[in-house]
């Protein structure tokens, strides 16, 4: 593991007016890793991603990414270094074509041969896009724009990929596949930071976890001790 952190969060602090959201987090992302952040409904897990990606402000502490820090840089300056968020609810464009939305995802980049390129390595890791490239995403199944959210994020070449709550709402089947994708990804070289309620999945797939507890890191470590964590299993894990 490298000793830079690709991603490093300190002390992060977030308030929706008087409601403290995040109550200084600390969390560390290293290259071709994925970290799952498990949490209740509430915990922060959302409101840390954004934060991430620059959807809304900090009240306090700092984001790095690689030595650079990003803490005030608007969302499209942290895209251009390489940061790409699929979000909760996926959030396709419903009017938009399939390939059109891809193409978005690469909206800041400018040259057309690698964008190309890029399409294309979409469509082999997710064939259904490719058959339904000219349908309306509104259209697709939860699980086909599922995999329009990660595309599109991909489509911005990204060091760091953010996915909250990928499995939200989708089939057993289609939640499988798509926690394969993921693994994938990483053999791929892209990291990834994983916010996920099928705690049990997440922590299966991920090298290192956190555990957010009402905006507070509770507990962190190699995925499979956190997995292993009585409290850990009883808080978030089931009997499973």
């Amino acid at each position: 593991m490298p000793d830079t952190p690709l991603l490093s969060v300190s002390r992060l602090q977030v308030a929706y007016g008087a409601v403290q959201a995040l109550k200084g987090v600390d969390l560390e992302v290293f290259e071709g890793e994925i970290v799952a952040l498990v949490g209740g409904n509430g915990a922060g897990k959302t409101t840390l991603m954004k934060a991430i990606s620059g959807l809304v402000p900090l009240q306090g502490g700092g984001i790095l990414f690689g030595r650079e820090d990003v803490s005030q840089l608007p969302p499209h300056r942290r895209v251009r270094l390489g940061i790409a968020q699929s979000p909760e609810g996926r959030q396709v464009f419903a009017d938009q074509s399939v390939e059109d939305n891809l193409l978005l995802g690469a909206y800041l980049r400018g040259h057309a041969a690698e964008v190309a390129e890029d399409l294309e390595a979409q469509y082999r890791l997710f064939p259904r896009l490719r058959e339904r490239r000219q349908q309306l995403a509104g259209t697709l199944s939860g699980g086909e724009q599922q995999m329009l959210a990660i595309g599109r994020a991909l489509m911005a070449r990204p060091k760091l990929l953010l996915l909250d709550e990928p499995s939200l709402g989708l089939a057993p089947l289609i939640v499988k596949e798509i926690f394969e994708i993921i693994t994938r990804l990483r053999a791929a070289g892209v990291t990834v930071l994983l916010v996920e309620q099928m705690a049990n999945q997440a922590l299966r797939i991920a090298d290192r976890a956190y555990v957010l507890k009402t905006g507070e890191i509770a507990s962190h470590g190699r995925a499979a001790d956190v997995q292993a964590d009585p409290a850990v299993r009883d808080a978030y894990l089931g009997s499973h």
